[in-house]
């Protein structure tokens, strides 16, 4: 099979590579469409010494085979799946490896590419909206107000946090945008207080707009999906003590985080914590149901996935698009790539 691998350099080769066989409680999927992401340029440039491997997580296609225990899924089911992060057989191939619990069915109501831009990026935000902020789930809506910052609204995660924060009717939602505002505003709701915040004001315009926004009254919540160039800073001095940070980056050393602000890093791997391992697995469980949660979703026309654009060359493309979100060209977009368009390969 075709698959692609990323260097410390960004450069993609593709090359041929023997199919993967399934292992137990694992899927085999035929990718028709892969999901690129910022990790995906950022930890090859992390770890400059590890080899060029395949980044790919986020994988939409047709089950090809299953490996034994794997219960509920079967060849030909039309599927999407959340591959595990820096292990092989991820997405950017004919073939890609996935676990179960990471896996959901799509109806004929979704695309592919549609698919494709979903999984690690949705549920890095239910993890940190749920899990690391203990916030109401959808099926347990708040019915008091309930203020909560999204900074980096027109980011995947962050827009699919809005979408989250909106179906446990939580508001009202403070977000931060730039060029992307156009599109948060068809998310958010303003006559439920939601408002929009434009980071490009600076950063005490930042500060003293969001507690504004919630009109002076304490703000404990933040969901941070861009964690650089000062937002979690920005946010720990406009939260209220007792409050916690959910970011997807950790901090820099020598930052100041005031006395009362907690920022949890939402580590999307745990999800593919192994039970059999004597961990704990809250996440790993929560990610099985809520993956079910949000293919339901899609079927029944409540939760969508965010805009793409098609790269074209399939794998070919890839190293383009990967440059493309290096260069913070991405916004209010997911960058996927039809596989089926890759030199070489006959779908």
């Amino acid at each position: 099979m075709k698959e692609a691998f990323v260097d410390k350099t960004i450069t993609v080769a593709v090359r041929d590579t023997e199919v993967p066989v399934p292992k137990p409680n694992q899927v085999l999927i035929r990718v028709v469409v892969s999901g690129t992401n910022p990790k995906d340029w950022k930890v090859p440039r992390w770890i400059p010494d590890a080899p060029p491997s395949n980044q790919g997580d986020d994988i939409a296609g047709f089950v090809e085979a299953v490996g034994e225990g794997v219960v509920g899924f079967k060849k030909g089911d039309k599927v999407a799946a959340f591959h595990e992060m820096m292990k092989p057989h991820g997405s950017y191939g004919e073939y890609a490896i996935a676990w179960d619990h990471t896996t959901f069915h799509l109806t004929s109501k979704t695309s592919f590419e549609e698919a494709a831009t979903i999984p690690l990026a949705a549920m890095t935000a239910a993890l940190g909206l749920f899990q690391r902020l203990s916030l109401p789930l959808p099926w347990n809506p708040t019915s008091e107000p309930l203020p909560l910052v999204i900074y980096g609204g027109a980011t995947a995660v962050g827009a699919f946090g809005i979408k989250f924060a909106t179906l446990s009717n939580i508001h009202p939602l403070i977000v931060v945008a730039g060029k992307g505002a156009s599109f948060v505003e068809g998310l958010i709701d303003r006559s439920k207080g939601d408002t929009i915040i434009d980071y490009r004001e600076g950063d005490e315009a930042v500060r003293s707009k969001i507690k504004a926004a919630a009109g002076n009254k304490p703000i404990h919540h933040a969901l941070d999906a861009v964690s650089e160039h000062g937002s979690y800073l920005n946010l720990s001095a406009a939260l209220t003590a007792p409050a916690t940070i959910s970011t997807v980056l950790p901090t820099k050393e020598g930052d100041v985080i005031p006395e009362g602000i907690k920022i949890d890093r939402t580590m999307v791997g745990t999800v593919h914590k192994d039970p059999t391992a004597g961990k704990t697995i809250e996440d790993r469980e929560f990610g099985a149901a809520f993956f079910q949660f949000i293919g339901r979703g899609l079927a029944q026309g409540w939760f969508s996935g965010h805009p793409y654009e098609v790269r074209p060359g399939g794998l070919n493309g890839l190293e383009g698009a990967l440059r493309d979100l290096e260069a913070g060209k991405a916004s209010a977009v997911k960058y996927v790539v039809q596989i089926a368009e890759t030199d070489g390969v006959q779908q």
